[in-house]
């Protein structure tokens, strides 16, 4: 008995207390944070032994396309030649100091590479990110209001098309209607050639057009660049849109039937109040949880969306280096977005434990 009386004193129930048995904000980010490392680990890890079932880069990228002789030098300069674990020690140790090598192809520094497409990619990820959640959170609201009226039934074959649908057909049938079709947008790029030339002569350009053309003050390029990214970013936004407009959708609905809800509706509270002031911040915490695991999928979907639109980001890139069999550059691109999953899921996991801390216990 006094066992029990002793758990349920202040000191027991204090922060500090509860920060020791493992629920403190501070171990749950540190922990979060420290599986960053392990998860790149295993990715370039696999991605390098995957890349060398075949044999060496070099033998893969240029073989039957330079005589033997010079083949042999090329694989010994480089060092494939060697044992592969060498190799593979080799190869993190290069990554620990930032040098990712340089590429078969076209015999360009990695880094360089990721840093003139990672922006490209960047840039549309992000759009298709605002459309997802300019479509996806408004009508889940809608959904959850008319629920199982035809609005609802509607929106929900909407959600399950958005996210069913290959991201290359939507794409493809964006351009023929939009562009093809009514000739409203550009078929494909991601600006004009005289935006491009605008975009190049800036000084220190962040490499997202957008914004660039936004701190020039170029109006022009601006909408020349908007009218360029309507069409990929909706076609790679309908993919996660989809999935936003259910998990709204039926979070909104559980969140309706809570007493603090059908409190409001006994006071006379209106129902579109009820929804869009009280009933959807709530609604919105599965949305940041699953925020990161979209951001991958988009970044999957990148790589069809920027070969359908020849938008020149890492996706279009790597599509031409597997082409090529440019493996350095593939192992460079993998590397680059295990990094960037990693770090969003871990800022994801950040703001959801903030937003809600049942996800630290």
């Amino acid at each position: 008995m006094s066992s029990i009386v002793e758990a349920e004193t202040p000191e027991a129930l204090s922060p500090a207390a509860t920060a020791k048995s493992g629920g403190g904000l501070g171990r749950y980010i540190l922990v979060r944070f420290l599986l960053i490392f392990p998860t790149i680990f295993i990715l370039v890890t696999l991605v390098f032994f995957l890349m060398r079932i075949t044999g060496d880069p070099i033998t893969a990228a240029l073989g039957g396309r330079l005589p033997q002789d010079q083949l042999n030098a090329r694989i010994h300069d480089a060092g494939y030649d060697r044992p592969i674990m060498v190799q593979y020690v080799e190869y993190l140790g290069q990554i620990a100091t930032g040098n990712f090598g340089t590429t078969i192809s076209d015999r360009r520094p990695v880094v360089e590479m990721l840093a003139t497409f990672g922006t490209a990619t960047l840039e549309l990820s992000i759009n298709a990110l605002i459309v997802a959640l300019l479509i996806g959170i408004p009508l889940g609201m809608l959904a959850a209001h008319r629920r199982d009226r035809v609005p609802d039934a509607v929106l929900r074959l909407f959600a399950i098309l958005g996210y069913a649908t290959p991201v290359f057909f939507a794409g493809l049938l964006l351009k023929l209607t939009f562009s093809v079709a009514l000739n409203w947008l550009p078929v494909s790029g991601r600006a004009s050639t005289s935006t491009e030339l605008a975009m190049t002569q800036l000084a220190a350009p962040s490499g997202i057009y957008w914004l660039d053309a936004l701190r020039s003050g170029n109006l022009d390029a601006f909408g020349d660049v908007v009218k360029h990214a309507i069409l990929p970013a909706v076609a790679l936004g309908l993919l996660t849109a989809g999935v936003f407009l259910r998990l709204v959708r039926t979070n909104l609905i559980g969140t309706l039937g809570k007493d603090y809800v059908e409190a409001g509706r006994s006071r006379g509270v209106r129902e579109y109040r009820l929804v869009t002031k009280h009933a959807y911040k709530p609604a919105l915490i599965p949305i940041i949880t699953v925020m990161g695991l979209q951001i991958a999928l988009m970044l999957g979907g990148a790589v069809l969306t920027e070969t359908t639109f020849e938008w020149k980001g890492l996706g279009y890139q790597l599509a031409q280096y597997l082409t090529a069999r440019d493996f350095v550059a593939v192992q460079g691109i993998v590397m680059l977005l295990a990094v960037i999953v990693a770090v969003t899921n871990f800022a994801v996991d950040i703001v959801a434990a903030v937003i809600d801390p049942r996800v630290r216990y």
